[in-house]
């Protein structure tokens, strides 16, 4: 046994890894204990770890930098690798710890996980403590005057929005008290987190910075840079005008009660519509983890079952092309090479490669949310999943399927000077404003000019827009008169 490790208590990190407002830390600290702070590397599919490659390239930088935060607080970080209640109970039997803490999560695989370990940590003595505090309210809070749970977002933020304002947010300690010796961690660069050859996320580090520290001064420059005039502006993608926190949100380097908290009292500098709009997008989040609790078959069950029987198409090819931004269609190209390049795509862009994959390409919804999953540092379990669905049609208060996006006039409505095509889609960047949306109307002069050539530096439409939106329509209807 480990000495003085055996008054200790074990702080077990997941999707939390800050220092500020967190609930269990905080109750950690105010028992006066040694604390153990541990990260357990779970098998996958056990909930708490990466969604996919992208979001492992951030975890790596992330833990780093909560060891580090840890450290100049005179603790550290363990790191552990296998099933958590084995970890766990391993690491009582090695130091004696009676106290094991944690904040809770709320996706449909680690619920139950959680609460195995809680019975069975309780059954060999131990005190388990969950706490709250990764979303503003606990999904089981709000609930219809029906006492059923919400279908529909605008009445979700109404009674989110008269429920009362969340708790303030819990300051971060000076200090944490820890053991006189620690148990034995593993090396993080074991994990093999980071992509190596080929390193694909060599440009991430272009526009992020994992951990707490960048998560508090984005959270800063957004409110002092872009809050102002968001509510248009974030339609935008060649403006700077997004919180681009959601990353930061998804491995927890910051919580949603601190970026609420600091959108307060600033009515008096900023529009109030402006604030109001971005609360409704964090509270979004809070949606969808309801939703995902109440409805745990969301990430690959059609909510609205009407969709069952949709006939969705599994061409291999076009799915590639989509993946690799090779459409033909520069907007969604440049969205879909963004994501490459940065593990990040825009969110007006996100819905319009989702409605071009689902309803010009009619691909199944399921295998863009997949694919998102695996190349999006943010990625999400709940916000993913109910996105996609609410583009496809098939989720709760969903958009209509028969709202099909015009990817020409998308980029020529929000991206009207090109910048954000030219930026992602170099080999159109010198085509003129007229035609960077739509190089298949550029007559052949125009092309030449700009170095252009279909089919050859850029590809030619992989479907006809018009054709594809009237098929979806056929589709859709046939679907309607089979339910």
């Amino acid at each position: 046994m480990a000495e003085n490790t055996q008054n200790a208590v074990v702080l077990w990190f997941r999707k939390d890894l800050r220092l500020d407002d967190n609930h269990a830390l905080h109750e950690a600290c105010r028992s006066g204990r040694p604390i153990i702070p541990l990260y357990i590397s779970e098998p996958d599919g056990h909930g708490t770890g990466p969604l996919g490659a992208a979001q492992s390239w951030w975890l790596h930088h992330s833990l780093t930098a909560l060891q580090s935060s840890l450290r100049s607080l005179g603790s550290d970080l363990v790191f552990r690798t296998g099933d958590a209640f084995s970890v766990l109970k391993g690491l009582v039997g090695e130091t004696g710890v009676d106290t094991v803490l944690w904040n809770r999560r709320y996706d449909p695989v680690g619920i139950p996980i959680d609460h195995r370990i809680k019975d069975e940590l309780s059954k060999l003595g131990l005190n388990i403590s969950s706490f709250a505090g990764q979303l503003l309210h606990e999904p089981t809070r709000l609930l219809t005057g029906a006492r059923t749970p919400f279908r529909v977002y605008t009445p979700f933020w109404r009674a989110l929005e008269n429920s009362g304002e969340p708790p303030e947010p819990l300051k971060a300690p000076l200090k944490i008290t820890s053991p006189v010796s620690w148990p034995k961690s593993e090396e993080l660069s074991q994990w093999k987190l980071l992509p190596t050859k080929p390193d694909w996320a060599k440009s991430f580090n272009e526009i992020w910075t994992p951990g707490e520290t960048a998560a508090l001064l984005r959270l800063e420059d957004f409110i002092d840079r872009a809050l102002d005039g968001y509510k248009e502006g974030r339609d935008f993608p060649s403006k700077p005008a997004t919180s681009m926190l959601s990353p930061h949100l998804a491995l927890g380097e910051i919580s949603p009660a601190r970026i609420w908290h600091a959108t307060r009292g600033l009515s008096h500098t900023i529009p109030r519509d402006d604030v109001i709009h971005f609360r409704k997008e964090l509270v979004w989040r809070e949606f969808s983890y309801h939703l995902l609790f109440h409805f745990p078959g969301l990430p690959y069950a059609n909510w609205n079952s009407r969709f069952n029987g949709f006939p969705w198409r599994t061409d291999c090819t076009l799915f590639a092309s989509w993946t690799r931004g090779q459409t033909g269609y520069p907007i969604v190209d440049a969205g879909m090479r963004q994501l490459w390049k940065h593990g990040w795509m825009h969110n007006r862009v996100r819905m319009i490669v989702a409605s071009f994959l689902i309803k010009d390409l009619l691909i199944d919804w399921r295998r863009g949310e997949a694919w998102f999953r695996d190349t999006l540092v943010d990625a999400d379990p709940a916000s993913n999943a109910a996105s996609w669905q609410w583009v496809a049609g098939s989720g709760a208060d969903a958009s209509p399927f028969f709202r099909i996006f015009n990817p020409v006039l998308q980029g020529e409505k929000f991206d009207p000077e090109g910048r954000y095509v030219r930026e992602f889609v170099p080999e159109l960047a010198d085509l003129g404003d007229r035609y960077i949306h739509r190089p298949f109307d550029a007559p052949e002069k125009v092309l030449r000019e700009a170095g252009v050539i279909l089919g050859d530096t850029y590809p030619q439409p992989i479907v006809d827009h018009a054709k594809a939106r009237s098929r979806a329509l056929q589709a859709y209807s046939a679907t309607k008169d089979a339910a």
